[in-house]
Parts: C-alpha cells; sequence; structure tokens
C-alpha cells in the first residue's frame, strides 16, 4: 500500500528544538543552530535571513533531509524527518547558492541524467524534460556544456533542475548569489512564476534584503544560530518602531562618533562621495571614512543614518553637522536592510 503523503498537514515545516554542532579536527565543538521552532505554512514563500555563519544553510540542509539534527522533532509536509526521509525526498527539490552539475553534459543531458534518478522514463521523461526547458528559456543553450555556460545560465538550469518532479517543497539556498542585477530580476521573477503557477512552497535563504521584501511573505532572522525574529517584512519594520532613513550630501567635516553616539541614532553608513574618498562599513553597519589624498576642490560626502521614531532625533542629527555645509537632505522610509542592521547589532 502506498503511503499517504502529508495531507493532514497545514505545515510544510514543523521544526522544534531544532540543534546542531559540528566538532573541529581537533574535537572541540561549535553550535551552529540552537533550539530552532518554526511552523511554515504550505503555500508560503518563507525567507531564512542572517549574516554569514548564523546557520541559514545548516538549516536548509536539515530541512531538505541532507544532515539530520542532532536534537529536536521535524515534520516535513506532515511526515516524520528521520522515518518517512525517502518518501519526503520524493516530493521536495533543492536548488543551491553554487550549482555543480557533470561539466561534461550538455543541458538536456543532465536534465535526462537528473531525470532518470527521479524516477522518471520514457515519453514522460522527454516531456517533462522539454517542458522544463521551455519553461525556463534554456532552449538555445540546450546542447551546451554545463562547464560553458555562464553563472546566470548555471543558477537558471539548477531551479529547471529542481522542478523536475513537481516537488510540493522547494529550498533555494542564496538563488542569486553571484548574479549582475539583470540577472537577479529575471531570477526572482523565476521564484514568483514557480510559486504561483505550480502552488508549491517555496524556503528561501537570502542575504540580500531587497530580495526577501520583494518575494517573501514572512522571515526568520537568524542571528548565532537563533531565531532573533520572525514575522512579515512589514511587520518586522513596524515591531522594531524605526523612523526613516535620513540621506545627508554634505562637503566639510562631520564628527562620526559623535553622531553615532547621538540618541536616537540607529546606524550610520556612508559613502565616500564624489572623488578621492574610502568608506569602511563595519559589521554594525556603522562608517568610516577617510579621504585618501587631497582634492584639488571641495569634496561632497554622503551618508545614511538610520533614526528612531522620536521626532527630536533628526534636529540631534543635524546639529551635529554644524562644521559642515548641508547640500542635501533626503527622507526615506526604511527597508528590510535597516531591519537587518538592527537586529544584527
Amino acid at each position: 500500500m502506498q503511503k499517504k503523503i502529508g495531507k493532514m498537514s497545514e505545515k510544510s515545516v514543523q521544526a522544534k528544538g531544532i540543534c546542531k554542532s559540528y566538532k573541529s579536527l581537533f574535537g572541540s565543538a561549535k553550535t551552529v543552530l540552537e533550539g530552532i521552532s518554526l511552523d511554515i505554512d504550505r503555500g508560503e514563500i518563507f525567507g531564512l535571513l542572517g549574516p554569514n555563519g548564523s546557520g541559514k544553510t545548516t538549516l536548509i540542509s536539515i530541512f531538505s533531509t541532507l544532515i539530520y539534527p542532532e536534537e529536536g522533532s521535524l515534520s516535513i509536509l506532515g511526515l516524520n524527518a528521520r522515518r518517512d526521509r525517502g518518501e519526503i525526498r520524493k516530493i521536495i527539490n533543492i536548488s543551491t547558492a553554487k550549482p555543480n552539475f557533470p561539466w561534461s553534459l550538455t543541458v538536456r543531458e543532465n536534465l535526462v541524467h537528473y531525470s532518470m534518478l527521479y524516477g522518471l522514463y520514457g515519453l514522460g521523461l522527454n516531456r517533462t524534460v522539454e517542458d522544463q526547458i521551455d519553461a525556463f528559456e534554456l532552449g538555445e543553450y540546450r546542447d551546451v556544456k554545463f562547464e560553458n555556460l555562464s553563472t546566470g545560465l548555471k543558477q537558471r538550469l539548477s531551479l529547471a533542475k529542481a522542478m523536475l518532479n513537481h516537488p510540493r517543497l522547494l529550498f533555494l539556498d542564496e538563488p542569486t548569489t553571484g548574479l549582475d542585477p539583470d540577472m537577479s530580476a529575471k531570477t526572482h521573477d523565476l521564484i514568483r512564476r514557480i510559486h504561483d503557477e505550480e502552488g508549491i512552497s517555496v524556503i528561501m535563504s537570502t542575504h540580500y534584503m531587497p530580495e526577501a521584501e520583494l518575494l517573501c511573505d514572512r522571515i526568520a532572522f537568524l542571528r548565532k544560530g537563533r531565531v532573533a525574529a520572525l514575522d512579515t517584512p512589514q511587520n518586522l519594520k513596524n515591531h522594531l518602531e524605526l523612523g526613516k532613513r535620513v540621506k545627508i550630501t554634505y562637503r566639510g567635516l562631520a564628527n562620526l562618533d559623535a553622531l553615532r553616539a547621538l540618541e536616537g541614532v540607529i546606524a550610520v553608513r556612508g559613502k565616500p562621495g564624489i572623488v578621492d574618498g574610502r568608506v569602511d562599513i563595519q559589521a554594525n553597519g556603522q562608517a568610516d571614512i577617510e579621504v585618501t589624498k587631497p582634492a584639488e576642490g571641495p569634496v561632497d560626502r554622503q551618508l545614511e543614518i538610520l533614526m528612531d521614531s522620536n521626532e527630536d532625533s533628526l534636529d540631534r542629527i543635524l546639529k551635529s553637522f554644524q562644521d559642515a555645509k548641508i547640500l542635501d537632505i533626503n527622507i526615506e522610509e526604511p527597508d528590510l536592510e535597516d531591519v537587518f542592521l538592527e537586529l544584527a547589532r
């Protein structure tokens, strides 16, 4: 009798108390995930965000049954992740940040190869392969070897491979890493189209804030192996009570240390301006600006300052520029990148 696949569950993932650590060559253990609990609804595009080393990829690997957690319980589409691992793998798939296919095989040959691994054969295999080639606009590259594909085309092939078995749950591990803006936008369109047309659940990790804000219904922000925040992008911005992002273009000198210390200032980011500058963005989002050589004329600089919702904060910020000439002030609503900076503090 064929096992019924998770029909009673309305969740694509139910995780409780997930823990994972790795041992080094010298025997010491490093905790990567500590007590992760998440309920992810079916049909969601769910984002995992966080700085490098926060545990995003490890959590994707656990959810996709590639590795086991040391502690905690996990069900995928209503199935037990340990007991029903084989059944789960029939109805999920994954596309990774750095696709690695047999280099000597062409696009079509690779798709045929993976279709056979998924148990397809005969006319059904050929029809599925051709459907994916058409869906992901790979027709003109069907006979091109993997080693000769651009980074963007490799990513597109990886997404096509991930849809061969028509998964109910698709995992995307940093799907636009290394892509230029145009190819990233096309990949976003593909992800949205896959979700809308196939009606599947998508769980994606990313460290690109605009990507998460564009695609994700909800986001879990990971920090040091724990869930630091969980909500919709808009609610995350509202709950943190972020005020405004103030862009100030100025000429002269500003006391950055004093600016950072001001009450109401959450983060400071800098741009070197027109010429002769260097900016070092620290992990907490602060900026150090250094003019690398004297300019022949005045040098314009720009700072982005994330402030709280207190109206007096803007007055304090502007007063800190009393020794500089302010050329332009632009006040904007905060975005998810501002949330990231605040949560990473």
